[in-house]
């Protein structure tokens, strides 16, 4: 008999607001570039192209999934895009959860298992994140939209197994 998962969240590559800012200024000066360009033809429809195919990249990375949290049983499973490794957290060696920031700068680059400095990254978009501790000291920093509902699936698994 399968488990139900007590959390799910999906995160997805193109819903940032920093990188989707970014990529939306971009569209617009080439729609400027082409207004501004009208009278040569060849040189503004590229501007036109390149603009659209801006905003259709940003569209289609908005549906692309870069990971899914799955907190059940005693584990958090993290499962990323297509060729990345499934990544399960044992709750039984987290010794601390905590719920911070994810980052203090304003604009992240998404990650997916990134190993640095003895933590373990997860990150798509938002500003909140899960801190998780375990025994050895490393750090695995999850970062969600919905971070309270996040910390009490996990507190919920970890009491329960």
């Amino acid at each position: 008999m399968e488990e139900k998962p007590i959390y799910v969240e999906n995160q997805y590559l193109g819903r940032d607001r920093g990188w989707l800012s970014v990529r939306l200024v971009l569209a617009l000066f080439c729609f400027t570039a082409y207004y501004i360009n009208i009278e040569r033809e060849s040189e503004s429809q590229l501007f036109l192209l390149v603009g659209i195919a801006i905003l259709f990249v940003s569209i289609v990375m908005m549906y692309m999934l870069q990971y899914r949290i799955t907190v059940e049983g005693g584990n958090v499973k993290l499962s990323g895009l297509w060729t990345t490794r499934l990544v399960k957290i044992d709750l039984n060696s987290i010794v601390k959860v905590e719920r911070k920031p994810y980052s203090k700068f304003f604009i992240n680059n998404p990650v997916y298992n990134l190993h640095q400095k003895g933590r373990i990254k997860f990150y798509a978009g938002g500003k909140d994140a899960i801190w998780l501790t375990d025994r050895d000291g490393l750090l695995y920093i999850i970062g969600t939209q919905r971070q309270v509902e996040l910390e009490q699936a996990i507190l919920k698994a970890k009491a329960t197994a």
